[in-house]
């Protein structure tokens, strides 16, 4: 499953070397049956279980909301919960986005194919709490509204770059969009559509964006983009982070998904 885990934040000892026993301390495990997880700013666990429900925990472990509507759409593509107030849910499958409020309700089902857009691999919450979304069948990134309304798109692709590229997610950080392609990097736009910035990092799994930092990791090392310096920092994971299934990050603490686990790590 793809998806989508809102980085706020990450403190500068997270690239310490994992072998320091101070880098890094287990708080808990959160065990069960897990299959992908997201994690947003108010530390609060969204997990996904094999059956395709998605529970939320809060910040202490509690568990405080389920989404159990898994019938209708099947295993969720994408997850986007940068808004702990507003979590979108993107079904590929049936070119749905559903949208949930902080207890896991539904506020909106929104059918793209209804709006004419057929083909969308990478969705993201905007800024204003409307909805990004990358046309792969008009190669043009849009803006829509809870209803599926385009309030907003660029120009075709195909015409700016030749060849138009295929991202696998959006987030929208501090006046920026910026749109990842693991092929062919990461483009950076305003929120007129404009393109501001082309970044050539490819190859990452778990990308991650803040408006300071963008983050990733390839095989078993962490790699942190510096927006303003264009300084890249790699640091080699070791036990008890490595190896993972995947990584998510808040400000105080450090999520590492393991077989039917959750580790939950303090940064300090």
């Amino acid at each position: 499953m793809k998806r989508l885990i809102y980085c706020f934040f990450i403190f500068s000892s997270l690239f310490a070397t994992a072998q320091e026993d101070t880098a890094f301390k287990l708080l808990r495990t959160i065990t069960g049956d897990i299959v992908d997880f997201a994690v947003d700013n108010l530390d609060n666990v969204y997990l996904f279980n094999s059956n395709n429900q998605l529970k939320k925990l809060n910040a202490h472990g509690d568990s405080i909301a389920a989404y159990n509507d898994v019938k209708r759409f099947g295993r969720a593509t994408y997850i986007d919960v940068s808004n702990p107030l507003r979590v979108l849910l993107y079904y590929k499958d049936f070119s749905t986005i559903v949208t949930l409020d902080r207890l896991l309700n539904v506020r909106s089902v929104i059918d793209l194919r209804k709006n004419n857009i057929l083909q969308v691999k990478a969705i993201g919450l905007a800024y204003d709490n409307n909805i990004w979304l990358y046309d792969e069948v008009n190669s043009k990134l849009k803006k829509i509204d809870e209803f599926g309304k385009t309030l907003l798109e660029t120009p075709d692709f195909r015409l700016l770059f030749g060849e138009a590229p295929s991202p696998e997610s959006i987030f929208d950080r501090d006046g920026y969009v910026y749109m990842y392609d693991s092929i062919k990097g990461v483009f950076v736009f305003d929120y007129y559509g404009a393109l501001k910035n082309k970044i050539l990092i490819t190859g990452w799994k778990d990308f991650q964006v803040t408006g300071k930092y963008i983050y990733g990791i390839r095989n078993d090392t962490l790699q942190r983009y510096q927006v303003s310096t264009f300084r890249v920092d790699d640091e080699k994971l070791a036990p008890p982070l490595w190896p993972v299934l995947s990584l998510g990050f808040t400000p105080t603490r450090l999520y590492a998904l393991k077989k039917d686990a959750v580790e939950i790590y303090s940064l300090r």
